[in-house]
């Protein structure tokens, strides 16, 4: 079981094709010892299956909703009793906090939301108080880490204050959390200042001590997710609000999609970071244990790649709920294996690629480019784990996920005559062909991966040590 008390949970995401069943789900986190859950909404299938258990939940707001629920104190009202208390019930869910939108502050939203989050965030917490749950249930904001920054040549954490242009409204939402008792709630992404900056020092990112530290008056820094911690910490205080509660809403490393991104790089991430959470010893700036969600549980295959191709490989858990890597969870050394599903039920062992008979490849481009922009092909992508196939292995890992997400339909295994279907596994050592898992298809994302070879980081956000 988990290391109860410590603060970890985890975020579960649904943004996927095809997802396993919620109670299992459900079955996952409890067989892993996760008491923490954290939501990107409020949907009733998740909200059903951990009904009857003692996971503290965390549901969310999404962004889109934010401008209805700032204008409308009604709407909150029917908002909190169709998602908050109607699951308020002996043996119910256990609604811990609701999250109102998602980092709304980010830069690439060019100020969007700014005026529309804390009206929104005032009205849920006033449903919640009117409902007779507010003293339990808190309303909060899941921020961006770039709400902050240090600014100079060479940023320190005691530098750190709010970003100028929101800091007068980050400091109203803050003294409204403080009055709700309600925490504030930051996602750091120390892989970020990775991928962002070539020359980034690769072991500041982990937790196995660096060749290159920061100094800070009396304090030293050799991890940027403890410099980034505290640089909050530090705006914090400057606002006037010292002890503000802190959690960390979201916090891990993909596992493909990027040079940088690899079950290697996420397995030593995620486990320092856990040794470190273990420690309770906190940061330089703020000792103690941390509130921590890791980012995320499952992968999820439609989610945007605007950031990036790493966005659909988060997970700690393959699509089918299989572990990609061991991961303590409880502090002893023995334990370091995840649990997987269980009863995963999956679609015929066959796969669709290309006919090795087939010679005029002149429609193979437009084929691969239709396989791709209605499947998942981000492992194709430079540095990711199946950037190493020829041309002919591109075509088949591409018509593969296609005839996957499509739930392996015949008609969906043709690409102008070039495609067939075979019983034999054509993955290697390094590269996986999936088959999917045999439930529910949602409809596939209409996102084009037309480039796949670039490295897409447009419009991402900055952190902090870039």
């Amino acid at each position: 079981m988990a290391f109860k008390g410590n603060g970890v949970g985890v975020n579960w995401g649904k943004m996927a094709t095809h997802q396993l069943p919620s109670d299992m789900v459900v079955k996952m986190l409890l067989d892993n010892g996760f008491d923490k859950v954290k939501l990107f909404d409020a949907d009733a299938d998740s909200l059903t299956a951990l009904a009857g258990t003692d996971i503290e939940v965390m549901v969310a707001i999404p962004n889109y909703m934010l401008e209805g629920l700032s204008s409308n104190p009604q709407a909150a009202v029917d908002w909190v009793d169709e998602n908050v208390t109607s699951w308020n019930y002996t043996g119910g869910v256990n609604i811990r906090y609701v999250a109102v939108g998602n980092e709304p502050f980010l830069q690439t939203y060019k100020g969007i939301y700014d005026e529309l989050t804390l009206p929104a965030l005032v009205n849920i917490q006033k449903a919640l108080d009117d409902a007779g749950v507010g003293g339990r249930i808190k309303a909060t904001v899941p921020f961006n880490a770039d709400i902050y920054d240090s600014p100079g040549s060479a940023p320190i954490p005691s530098a750190g204050d709010f970003r100028s242009d929101i800091r007068d409204l980050a400091i109203q939402i803050i003294q409204f959390l403080s009055e709700n008792d309600a925490p504030f709630v930051v996602n750091i992404y120390p892989f970020l200042s990775v991928v962002g900056d070539q020359h980034f020092p690769m072991d500041f990112a982990f937790f196995e001590g660096t060749n290159r530290s920061i100094k800070d008056g009396d304090a030293v820094y050799t991890n940027v997710f403890d410099a980034n911690f505290d640089t909050l910490v530090w705006s914090l205080k400057k606002a006037g609000y010292p002890d503000m509660p802190i959690i960390v809403g979201e916090v891990g490393w993909p596992t493909d999609g990027d040079r940088n991104a690899n079950i290697e790089m996420a397995e030593d991430f995620n486990q320092g970071l856990l040794r470190h959470l273990m420690s309770s010893k906190g940061t330089p700036a703020r000792k103690g244990s941390i509130d921590v969600y890791l980012f995320s549980l499952i992968d999820e295959d439609a989610k945007s790649i605007a950031p990036g191709n790493f966005e659909r490989h988060w997970g700690i858990f393959e699509y089918d709920g299989k572990p990609k890597y061991g991961l303590n969870l409880s502090g002893h050394e023995e334990d370091m294996n995840l649990v997987s599903a269980h009863g995963v039920k999956y679609l015929e062992r066959r796969w669709c690629i290309i006919d090795p008979d087939a010679t005029d490849l002149a429609s193979l481009p437009r084929s691969m480019d239709f396989a791709c922009t209605f499947s998942d092909c981000t492992s194709l992508s430079y540095g990711s784990s199946c950037n190493h196939l020829d041309l002919r292995g591109n075509a088949s890992y591409a018509f593969n996920m296609y005839y996957q997400v499509r739930n392996q339909k015949a008609g969906d295994c043709d690409f102008s005559d070039l495609a067939m279907i075979t019983d034999r596994d054509p993955s290697d050592e390094k590269c996986r062909f999936p088959v999917m898992i045999a439930y529910g298809s949602v409809a596939a994302p209409e996102i084009r991966v037309l480039d796949l070879l670039a490295a897409i980081l447009g419009g991402i956000s900055t952190f902090l040590f870039l």
